[in-house]
């Protein structure tokens, strides 16, 4: 058998580099995780680095992420005579090429004005599929053209006003979403102090609000705002000034235009009023069944009973996920919380996981403890930072051929074969 015909993504990505290497040229992105966020730090903006990087307190949850990591060892089987690889999945009918999306990344546009789009074309170029964030600079439809026929997922937060959430899940079914995605654990910001220290908020400068300027109930709200407005002015400031402009900038249509008007900044209020339910409860997932014909996951979901509650609601797969780490201090690590929950609801459910993701080697322990597959968030997120959508398409060519190599040298060689006796507790 051929070199070619055996050549897994891994050794083909091994072999771009190194054929490259010999003509004097090195990857756009770096291969190992603490040079890629060197890196990117470095190309990212104060406000961009705090909100991308940043996490909830002291950190300690965005710590026990990668802690949970390290307690665990894989334990590689040798001479299993298997030279090739299948890395595929279905997962809720959307099919996979390896067992990795894109996790929704709100306000990305504080890493690159098109953050969205790059990410898109990235996820096109490598047919991974991606979460749409809630959260993005570019309107879904936008974003769902550029990605051609990759499959995409669309992430919703709850708003206060119903018809909008009505509105999001319409939008998302006509551009052929694969699955909707419910982030659970954002009805309130949580303690994010290198935001706070810069008193930078993104959405209040009109970054990160695109799905709802581009949503009929939403300029309908925005509009019923305008008539309702009192003729109070806002206090005047350099920094007022400055928001303004950043506003008017990111509100579609003419700046020219949008300066004249009310609308930029009576969308930020609005947003800012609605933007998510502080009362969001497991009445408000019993509704999506008459509302959706979609797929329904809840992302955000650490606790075996409320993994055990989900499902019997009829959703069809959960993320166990902290947010990243973003939301509260001293929460249980997701690796962790990934082994209780599959515990709890047996084998056959959808389980998902993200939070501490860095590595193919982080992917391979993440479905050995009972992932069907994992979101990567920050990575693509440093990629997009230190080269654009090559460096998004970078990032996951370097963790999709890190994992399949793990997979070769453990002597699996389906992902089903990915088993819990792979792994054992580090000492």
């Amino acid at each position: 058998m051929s070199e070619k015909n055996v050549a897994g993504p891994g050794r083909r990505r091994q072999n771009d580099i190194y054929r490259a290497g010999v003509l004097g040229r090195r990857p756009a992105v770096p291969t190992d995780f603490p040079e890629l966020e060197r890196r990117a730090r470095k190309a990212s903006t104060a406000t961009g680095w705090a909100y991308v990087a940043g996490g909830a307190g002291q950190g300690r949850t965005m710590r026990n992420n990668r802690a949970a990591f390290d307690r665990w060892a894989i334990v590689p089987r040798m001479l299993r005579g298997h030279a090739t690889r299948n890395l595929s999945r279905n997962l809720l009918g959307t099919e996979l090429t390896a067992p990795i999306l894109l996790a929704p990344v709100g306000a990305g546009q504080l890493i690159a004005p098109d953050a969205d789009l790059h990410t898109a074309r990235a996820a096109a170029a490598t047919g991974v599929p991606y979460v749409f964030t809630n959260q993005g600079g570019t309107p879904m439809e936008e974003a769902a053209a550029a990605m051609g026929d990759t499959p995409r997922w669309v992430q919703l937060y709850w708003s206060t006003d119903e018809g909008l959430v009505d509105s999001l899940i319409q939008r998302a079914e006509a551009i052929g979403a694969g699955a909707l995605v419910i982030t659970l654990d954002t009805t309130l910001l949580g303690w994010r102090p290198q935001d706070l220290n810069l008193g930078s908020l993104p959405f209040a400068r009109g970054l990160g609000i695109a799905q709802y300027t581009s949503d009929p109930r939403f300029r309908q709200l925005v509009a019923e705002r305008i008539r309702r407005a009192a003729s109070a002015r806002p206090e005047v400031t350099l920094g007022a000034i400055k928001s303004l402009l950043s506003i008017t900038r990111n509100h579609p249509g003419s700046f020219l235009d949008n300066l004249r008007s009310p609308e930029p900044r009576a969308s930020v209020e609005t947003f800012l009023d609605i933007y998510s339910n502080p009362r969001l409860s497991w009445d408000h997932i019993a509704t999506l069944r008459d509302r959706t014909r979609l797929p329904v996951v809840l992302k955000g979901i650490v606790h075996p009973d409320d993994a055990k509650q989900a499902f019997a609601l009829g959703v069809e797969g959960i993320v166990v996920s902290n947010h990243g780490g973003r939301q509260i201090d001293s929460s249980i690590a997701a690796l962790d919380a990934l082994v209780r929950v599959r515990e709890a609801v047996g084998p056959d459910a959808t389980v998902l996981m993200d939070s501490g993701i860095r590595s193919g080697a982080d992917v391979f322990t993440a479905l050995a403890l009972g992932a069907d597959a994992v979101l990567l968030g920050r990575p693509y997120m440093y990629g997009l930072a230190i080269a654009g959508q090559r460096g998004v398409e970078e990032v996951i060519a370097n963790v999709i051929a890190e994992l399949e190599l793990t997979m070769a040298l453990t002597g699996v060689q389906n992902l089903a074969e990915i088993t819990r006796d792979l792994v054992v507790r580090n000492p």
